[in-house]
């Protein structure tokens, strides 16, 4: 009988350990497989095990393929299963290609005689995950806010960071999780940052990646309303509730979706950037609509500067009385602009609520998670 080995964590057994283990068993006539203990995977991966080793023990013994299951206890990092593979003197330690601990293994291997076997990359039967992603999965929120930006946007991207500067923004409710999204697509709300976290991959990398800025994910993890300061990577300067902002705002639709990365390196008025950002800084200091609402115009002066279209108001748009008498503060793009949500601002419920029997127009309100 030919004597089959394999080891690992196997912590959250997946279909990939189910593709190895099938792959090894084919070797030969005997299978035995080797995990590590609660106490050696806290010890090398600080992390506690997803089951109890009995209960482990005991899954992986009724898989078909496996005919024996012993619990690698050893505190040698890579080798935790040595007093188990000394005693069983199997004829086969069967590896993946990526195993970090060739050395280690081959070397035991001479011990009792037995073959290292390098088991070929195959297709594999489903799309390839790990424990980890597992893990980030399970942790990763039911549902996620979106987020408005008030000023300083593009100065959370690092090429385009300015020292001494600000970006406001604000998380909002309904929130959206990955069964219900109550909002239009690519529209300038944050939502590939909140896709991204609702799936348990980290938000930051994500939009970096996208070459965009941190704004979004940052915003979206932290909620409320906040100031950040410009630079590489988030540095909160302050926060609040945004309760003063209830009632008072409202998306508008344009009808048109956008790419953010798309317009990331059009030529912008930075120093019209950096003074919005100012601007919006002070109002939420002081809890001002006023003052926020200030730093949202300039915000909008830059962005029709870089060719936007007028919004509903603009004097450059087509007349809009209805809008006109519900008494908006302020309106922007939200995000890169160019198409997606826009951002209005009113001076209390009621002229916001009647805008909101517009076309195009929804109210959203501040959203700040509730710790506990």
């Amino acid at each position: 009988m030919k004597r089959i080995f394999v080891s690992g964590c196997y912590d959250i057994i997946h279909a990939g350990h189910v593709q190895f283990f099938e792959e090894a068993r084919a070797l030969g006539d005997h299978l035995t497989v080797s995990f590590a203990s609660a106490e050696v995977l806290w010890l090398h991966k600080q992390r506690r095990s997803s089951l109890p080793d009995d209960h482990k023990r005991a899954l992986l013994a009724a898989l078909r393929m496996v005919d024996e299951v012993v619990i690698g206890t050893g505190l040698e990092e890579g080798i935790d299963f040595r007093e188990n593979f000394l005693r069983l003197k199997p004829d086969v330690l069967a590896v993946t290609a990526d195993d970090k601990y060739a050395g280690l293994k081959r070397e035991l291997c001479t011990q009792v005689g037995a073959q290292y076997v390098v088991l070929p990359k195959t297709p594999p039967l489903f799309e390839p995950v790990s424990t980890t992603d597992i893990v980030k999965f399970i942790r990763a929120p039911q549902e996620a806010p979106l987020r408005v930006d008030f000023g300083g946007g593009w100065l959370d991207v690092p090429r385009f960071a300015r020292d001494g500067a600000f970006v406001v923004n604000c998380t909002i409710s309904p929130t959206v999780s990955l069964r219900a999204w109550p909002y239009e697509r690519n529209a300038g709300l944050g939502g590939s940052a909140a896709w991204a976290m609702l799936n348990g991959r980290d938000g930051i990398v994500s939009e970096l990646g996208l070459g965009v800025g941190w704004q979004d994910p940052a915003i979206i993890a932290e909620t409320g309303l906040c100031v950040w300061r410009s630079g590489s990577r988030p540095a909160l300067e302050c926060k609040t509730s945004g309760d003063f902002l209830g009632g008072c705002m409202a998306l508008y639709w344009t009808g048109v979706q956008h790419s953010t990365p798309g317009v990331a390196d059009q030529a912008r008025d930075y120093a019209g950037i950096v003074r919005a950002g100012t601007l919006a800084r002070e109002g939420v200091r002081q809890e001002n609509l006023e003052k926020l609402s200030a730093g949202v115009r300039a915000s909008y002066l830059v962005q029709r500067a870089e060719g936007m279209d007028a919004l509903p108001m603009d004097p450059g748009a087509a007349a809009a009385p209805e809008l006109m008498a519900c008494r908006p503060l302020a309106w922007k793009y939200c995000g890169g602009g160019f198409g997606g949500y826009a951002l209005y601002l009113f001076p209390g419920k009621a002229g916001r609520d009647a805008a909101c029997q517009l076309p195009g127009f929804r109210p959203i309100e501040p959203y700040l998670a509730r710790q506990g």
